[in-house]
């Protein structure tokens, strides 16, 4: 046999709660109670499928009751009709308002209160089933967001890691200069300003990014990726095309996949992370604010992280040279905002510059 609905009756007047008893009580669960302070208490460990609930009612009046049932998560999903004694259009506007599902007059009239309870418990199961079909189909968008973010993780990683075993000696410098674009990344989000500003998705789009910021150098040769010693002036041309190479490289993608923001941050970070904020860097000659944002962030960290590392043809410079170095080139090669935010979160600098390769 099926449960019956509880309906929980909210009335300072014996009267008023008899009454509407005798018209309900042998179809549902009726629970009366005297005053609204009694009936947030009850819901404290009790729930129902529907209130009705008297507009005048001291201590607490009925719309007073239902702003506190309707703040309550445990609550605010029951559907509640409003019982009076006075016809006043304001007080039923204001209860409709408040988010009561009706508004019955006095002296009730049984069929009119019967057929609207009737008419409320129904859309009230049929809320319920939307609600849990709902609930069902986001959790199976969450899992399936879930396992494509898996992938994106994955696919990135290893397009990065491909691009750090080209050359050995980086060790973990895609890593860390990740870790250093996030310290800045995140500064910025949470403090923007005029012209640095980035909601959560740039945020963590530029940071997923910076480990891609030399997936061009896959298409230069050994012999100069791999040289040992200094590099001549035309090994240096060569290895200033690996921004060109990388940024077609997404290009490509993102007229695939018309226009996804996140490959075109791909984009921005491998053709301008070694442009300069004074015009004279590559592989564009951008200036100043043209250069965006990402490019940047990216170009400042990777800086940082070849000036303490060390290569076969130098020994690692110090943070403190490190630093002396990026102050000096703030406005030239550095945006000079970029510069604070690294003197403003230097020590998080030292502790990723301690991330090394354990071979």
């Amino acid at each position: 046999m099926p449960k019956k609905p509880t309906i929980v009756i909210v009335d300072d007047d014996p009267v008023g709660l008899n009454t509407v008893i005798s018209i309900l009580g042998d179809i549902y669960n009726c629970v009366p109670i005297p005053s609204g302070i009694v009936a947030l208490k009850f819901f404290e460990k009790h729930t129902a499928d529907l209130v009705i609930l008297d507009y005048n009612m001291p201590q607490m009046n009925g719309i007073e009751v239902l702003r506190a049932l309707q703040e309550n998560e445990k609550t605010d999903h029951i559907p509640v009709i409003f019982v009076t004694g006075v016809d006043d259009e304001d007080g039923e506007v204001s209860a409709l308002r408040e988010g009561a599902s009706d508004y019955v007059l006095k002296p009730i009239r049984p069929t009119v209160l019967v057929t609207r309870v009737k008419n409320q418990l129904e859309l009230y199961v049929h809320r319920m089933e939307l609600q849990k079909l709902v609930d069902e189909k986001t959790a199976d968008l969450n899992r399936v967001n879930e396992i494509l973010t898996r992938r994106e993780e994955s696919t990135l990683n290893l397009l990065a890691r491909i691009t750090d075993m080209r050359d050995e000696d980086t060790g973990n410098h895609i890593m860390r200069t990740t870790e250093y674009t996030r310290v800045i990344v995140e500064a910025i989000y949470t403090n923007p300003r005029q012209g640095y500003f980035l909601n959560r998705e740039q945020a963590d789009s530029i940071v997923k990014c910076a480990k891609l910021h030399d997936l061009g150098k896959i298409a230069i040769p050994d012999k100069v990726l791999l040289k040992p010693g200094k590099l001549t002036p035309e090994e240096f041309e060569v290895i200033k095309k690996h921004p060109i190479y990388g940024e077609k490289f997404f290009a490509d993608f993102i007229q695939a996949t018309e226009d996804d923001p996140f490959l075109e941050t791909a984009r921005e970070i491998t053709y301008s992370h070694h442009e300069k904020w004074s015009g004279a860097g590559y592989p564009l000659g951008l200036k100043g604010d043209a250069i965006p944002l990402s490019g940047r962030i990216v170009a400042l960290a990777d800086v940082y992280d070849a000036l303490t590392s060390e290569r076969p043809y130098k020994k690692a410079f110090t943070h403190e040279v490190a630093k002396d170095i990026i102050t000096e080139d703030s406005g030239k090669h550095f945006d000079p905002y970029i510069v604070e935010l690294f003197l403003a979160n230097e020590q998080k600098f030292i502790e990723i510059s301690k991330m090394r390769s354990s071979h």
